[in-house]
């Protein structure tokens, strides 16, 4: 039988799927049940085919059941960290947890729970994520996705009243309910604002007007240009995220079969709901997709079928730009535009507390955006008594994201994901990078940016945006002025952003990569040029981690012949490309810089120049590295200055004679002997996890070493080390095409399925990591059926 056929054939009704389960060999079959309280949902259904490491192959007829099946899986594995994500889009953190405590950063950066709770709390009175929902397709979502939120709550839900929940992290907690597709969207929202308002929740809830005050006088401090545009930079600096990412497509004229190959490599928390989750989607004849998901979502957000492949990684393009408002003489809370004043709209938001009275603040909108107090805790922004800042971000009008992935999850080719990304323009703060089975590559940032071209800027930046435009991409336009709005693009979905035709594009080069820099070098030998600056900066210093990237995967793309087995081995090639410049040049100088002390001159010297756990001498580079990057200014670090014309190899050359050099070194070896850590021990002995009392070790490093397979720890000495990892590798996949109805392609869940530390799947796979191991996808319905882990489960609403 055709497998669409078979596949129609398994999800149509429970009772033919009853039937044909039982006939499986080695299967555990399992019908679960659960009462809906919404008369649609009491006939939702979905089978799910449980494979090795609790991947789950959800089957379903239509975009609601899928849904319904997507919700009950995600609910097994992650109740507790999708119950707090709730509490978080519904303002009620503050009710449960009190509001001094913090949220886990994942779906804003709320400092606090009370400030998280204001903000969300202020979406939810406005009826913002309401008002999308009724947006009709294309700028608003389409039926398919509000169908796959409606079940996908559904499921949820389900999962709840048949199960006992057992993780710790929420077991008899009165926080877990059930929830809506309201909730989902919401939910959805917030992913979607992460890199605007998401960025400036504390600034838009402390907002306060000041005293009144006579006219022609000032409160507050102005912020000086030099200090606003180094913080702006820093602020939205790649090494200073806590999201990042590597990809690369490598086309036919590479491979060895003159297909495809897609390695992606997202660099995401391995804790808190910015986690990804494993699954397999299936509506027979209408979407067979697999990957991962961020949690909470309904969809595959990064993955592959059986034509293509493609991963995302965060874009540089800055998703929010300010208006400095001038204010009226003698009112505080109207500014002035064309000459005319307007009021500001005071939105009051009431969260409750626990323990104590509910907390009301008021929050402050013009026809910009939200006033802010600050951008991050770099950035302040004064409210005086002649001046505001209000920020724009284009995201509050998007809810697009998910149809974007479904887009890609149906493709056949790059292009078609390219016509799905011209349709849909969903996509908030990523790129993507795409091959497929044809041999065809694609690099785009189409991203939801706010229409700010440099001409804009020239003619309407402030003094402060004269100074953080260049440095960050953070403009500041002049708010009293219309001809200073941001106008149109025929071809947008929503006004005041970039059309499809304004983004950085490149296809079908040997190679295309990124490693979160700018577009500029995509691929080294085809420079992308003529962009905004908004999108990100030309002709500057690269990260080590781009430089390392592309030096690698271009060599790979000039040796030709590729496999996914060489994807494979540069996600874990681990090369150190810090190492490779610097410790040579460390280990010459280091007998002047510690007299009578040739250990660890020789550990450095030694070294392999790789973070592998059995790499001896990593674990001093890197304690030295980060002493000597934080201390001496990236200008003074080497001897030989970047070039635009060389940007892959330089700056380069370790400046030795910096003040910084000897101290850093010094303090490293000093650090790692108090600590009783031998000089040259093995990184994997001291860069580990504990898990269920186990020690799992882990291979990669930080980004200032430039390391592909990126591992953001947490230095405890007294622990023995590095004890956790904070962000790094997550959701890997190596993709391929032989020529048959099924991909070749391998996994890896850096963190595993599940965060109940009771579940099989809380570290299968993060052990799996620390051998550097691979699962090898069951996609096709073959491959599924002979899984000896195979488990099915039928769920019903």
């Amino acid at each position: 039988m055709h497998l669409r056929t078979r596949l129609k054939h398994l999800a149509l009704t429970g009772a033919a799927l009853a039937v044909v389960t039982a006939t499986l060999p080695g299967a555990a079959v399992a019908d679960s049940g659960g009462r809906s309280h919404h008369p649609l949902d009491r006939g939702l259904s979905a089978v799910i085919r449980y494979t090795e490491y609790g991947i789950p192959h959800i089957v379903a007829k239509d975009y609601a059941n899928l849904g319904f099946g997507t919700g009950w899986a995600q609910a097994a594995d992650q109740v507790c960290t999708l119950a707090d994500g709730f509490l978080t889009v519904n303002g009620e953190r503050s009710r449960y947890f009190g509001p001094d405590a913090g949220t886990d950063g994942s779906l804003s950066s709320a400092a606090t729970n009370l400030s998280s709770d204001l903000y969300f709390r202020g979406v939810k009175d406005a009826g913002t994520v309401e008002a999308l929902l009724r947006t009709p397709a294309p700028a608003g979502p389409s039926r398919d996705l509000k169908e796959l939120m409606r079940g996908w709550a559904a499921g949820y839900n389900a999962w709840l009243r048949k199960n006992r929940v057992t993780d710790p992290a929420c077991a008899e907690a009165e926080w877990v309910r059930p929830v809506t597709a309201l909730d989902v969207a919401r939910r959805g929202y917030a992913v979607s604002v992460l890199g605007g308002e998401g960025r400036a929740v504390d600034g838009i809830t402390g907002a306060r007007p000041p005293a009144a005050a006579p006219p022609g006088t000032t409160t507050g401090r102005v912020p000086e240009p030099d200090r606003a545009a180094e913080a702006a930079r820093e602020l939205f600096a790649a090494e200073n995220a806590t999201m990042g990412s590597n990809a690369v497509a490598f086309s036919g004229a590479t491979t060895a079969n003159g297909r495809g190959l897609l390695l992606g490599n997202p660099h995401y928390p391995w804790q808190g709901g910015r986690r990804f989750w494993q699954s397999q989607q299936t509506i027979p004849g209408e979407l067979n997709v697999s990957g991962a998901s961020l949690l909470g979502t309904t969809v595959v957000n990064i993955g592959f079928n059986d034509k293509v492949a493609w991963s995302h990684t965060v874009a540089t393009g800055v998703p929010l730009n300010l208006h400095q408002l001038t204010l009226a003489p003698g009112d505080p809370t109207s500014y002035l535009v064309d000459g005319r004043p307007e009021r500001m709209t005071p939105r009051q938001v009431t969260v409750p507390v626990k323990d104590g009275a509910p907390v009301t603040r008021t929050q402050w909108w013009t026809r910009y955006g939200p006033v802010v107090g600050a951008l991050g805790n770099q950035l302040p922004l004064p409210w005086t008594t002649t001046t505001a800042y209000a920020l724009n971000d284009p995201n509050v009008a998007n809810l697009r994201g998910s149809d974007t992935a479904l887009g890609f999850g149906k493709a056949r080719s790059v292009q078609d994901m390219a016509d799905t990304l011209r349709r849909t323009q969903g996509l908030p703060w990523v790129n993507t990078i795409a091959a497929d089975s044809a041999g065809h590559s694609l690099f785009t940032q189409s991203q939801v940016l706010p229409r700010i071209t440099d001409e804009l800027v020239a003619r309407c930046s402030t003094p402060l945006g004269r100074a953080t435009y260049p440095s960050s991409g953070v403009a500041v336009l002049d708010g009293s002025r219309s001809d200073c709005a941001l106008g149109s693009d025929p071809e947008a979905v929503q006004p005041g952003v970039f059309g499809p035709a304004r983004m950085p594009v490149l296809r079908d080069t040997p190679y295309v990569e990124n490693s979160n820099d700018s577009a500029w070098l995509t691929n080294a030998d085809r420079p992308l040029t003529g962009y905004e600056r908004v999108f990100g900066s030309i002709a500057t210093p690269r990260s080590l981690r781009t430089r390392g990237g592309v030096e690698d995967v271009a060599a790979m793309a000039a040796r030709g012949d590729l496999t996914v087995a060489d994807l494979q081995r540069q996600q874990f090639a681990n090369r150190a490309p810090a190492g490779d410049l610097a410790a040579a040049d460390a280990a010459r100088a280091c007998e002047a810089a510690l007299p009578g002390d040739p250990e660890a001159c020789r550990v450095i010297g030694a070294w392999d120049r790789t973070v592998n756990t059995d790499s001896r001498g990593a674990l001093l580079f890197d304690r030295f590295w980060r002493k000597f990057t934080a201390a001496t200014p990236p200008a003074r670090q080497w001897t030989v200055p970047f070039s635009p014309a060389d940007p892959v190899r330089t700056p380069n050359t370790l400046n030795t004679a910096a003040p910084g050099f000897a101290k850093a070194l010094a303090d490293a070896v000093a650090e790692l002997r108090t600590a009783g850590i031998p000089l040259d021990a093995p990184l994997g002995a001291h860069q580990f996890v504990v898990r269920n009392g186990s020690r799992i070790p882990v291979s990669g490093g930080t980004e200032s070493l430039g390391i592909w397979n990126k591992t953001e720890s947490v230095w405890n000495a007294a622990g023995g080390g590095y004890t956790e990892v904070t962000t790094g590798t997550s959701h890997v996949q190596a993709v391929g095409w032989d020529g048959s109805r099924c991909p070749v392609a391998r996994t890896l869940l850096s963190y595993a399925q599940s965060s109940n530390p009771m579940s099989p799947h809380y570290s299968d796979q993060t052990r799996l990591y620390a051998g550097e191991r691979w699962v090898t996808s069951r996609f096709c319905e073959k491959d599924i059926l002979r899984s000896p882990a195979l488990r099915v489960v039928v769920v019903r609403g």
